[in-house]
């Protein structure tokens, strides 16, 4: 069996906000440390049936940035649905709800921005 490792790396400000994400994989091409502004990890415990979260960003993380981020995770999740228990229906439901999300986002920042 191989084992890959990855390591995050989350420097704090003095209020404990993060201030800069830095992360590599052991098995990934690139020997240097990626910058991120932003990371959402889930694990999901079987024992005790929950998704434990941990979610991060930093200071420099953009409104538009962050929607961006929602909807192309949101996206992704439902192609990881599709592919572990081809639910199409559902799969694009879950899609048709990410679009949904990011246009009302798009519209609301439009708005904000003329009024």
């Amino acid at each position: 069996m191989t084992q890959s490792t990855i390591a995050i790396d989350v420097t704090l400000d003095d209020q404990k906000i993060p201030h800069q994400i830095l992360w590599n994989a052991s098995q990934s091409s690139s020997e240097e440390k990626q910058d991120a502004k932003a990371i959402m990890i889930s694990f999901w415990d079987g024992k005790e049936r929950a998704a434990l979260r941990i979610d991060l960003w930093t200071k420099e993380m953009m409104v538009d940035e962050m929607a961006d981020f929602y909807y192309q995770t949101m996206m992704t999740m439902a192609d990881t649905f599709d592919r572990a228990t081809h639910q199409t229906e559902l799969v694009g439901e879950m899609k048709d709800f990410a679009k949904q999300f990011y246009n009302k986002f798009k519209k609301t920042m439009q708005e904000q921005q003329q009024g």
